[in-house]
């Protein structure tokens, strides 16, 4: 039977999972001064493109539906970050063996509530799969359907506890699906954070040494 999974397999995406690139949507997740990717309904609608949740015609179709429906455009934006907060929280939590917030829970239950009803089973060459392509074209959260989905099937997932998160000591907070053997992974890049790292530990090595050298951060 297909699954989650498989579908997700088929989408140009940096982590293991939908839910996961979705959380990922913040720069600087776990610090002091968050950066918001998703600032405007156009952008969330961008980002389900680049992911293959939205193709080009269904794209530019919504953002004309946004247009016409500013108010309605923007609490979709509200709600879409607040359901990432709330994914984030309970991933982030996982990695970090934090219990896990009711509110967040909440949040998740209300936006599953609202995806399922939007839900279809059909039946492919390769057996039964998730659809959501017959429900309102008009709707313009239509691309939150799937994230929450995938978000339920990796929270009640065995792989659960292979979800980590970047160990970057500014708060990179990118969330990632460790996957190595020994689980040991801890960066979410090591050309990016983790390179960083290496040098911090390279110069703070030779310092202890007596070696008068400046460190190379990135």
């Amino acid at each position: 039977m297909a699954d989650v999974r498989s579908f997700e397999q088929t989408l140009q995406l940096h982590t293991e999972r939908l839910c996961l690139d979705f959380a990922n949507t913040v720069n600087w997740h776990a610090g002091p001064h968050p950066v918001e990717e998703l600032k405007q309904f156009a952008d969330l609608v961008a980002w389900a493109r680049q992911v293959a949740l939205l193709g080009d015609e269904q794209a530019e179709h919504l953002l004309r539906q946004a247009a016409r429906r500013p108010a309605e455009a923007e609490a979709v934006l509200a709600n879409a970050q607040a359901t990432r907060e709330a994914i984030y929280h309970l991933l982030s939590g996982q990695a970090h063996h934090r219990p896990a917030q009711p509110d967040d829970v909440r949040t998740l239950n209300i936006a599953l509530g609202k995806a399922l009803s939007h839900a279809r089973l059909t039946l492919g060459p390769d057996g039964f799969a998730w659809d959501w392509s017959a429900t309102d074209l008009d709707a313009l959260d239509q691309m939150l359907w799937p994230v929450v989905q995938s978000a339920v099937d990796l929270l009640t997932s065995p792989e659960l506890d292979r979800v980590g998160e970047c160990a970057d000591d500014r708060g990179c907070g990118w969330l990632f699906l460790d996957m190595t053997k020994n689980r040991s992974r801890r960066w979410c890049d090591m050309k990016d954070c983790g390179n960083r790292a290496k040098a911090r530990r390279h110069y703070a090595k030779r310092k202890g040494e007596g070696v008068d050298s400046s460190p190379s951060l990135v």
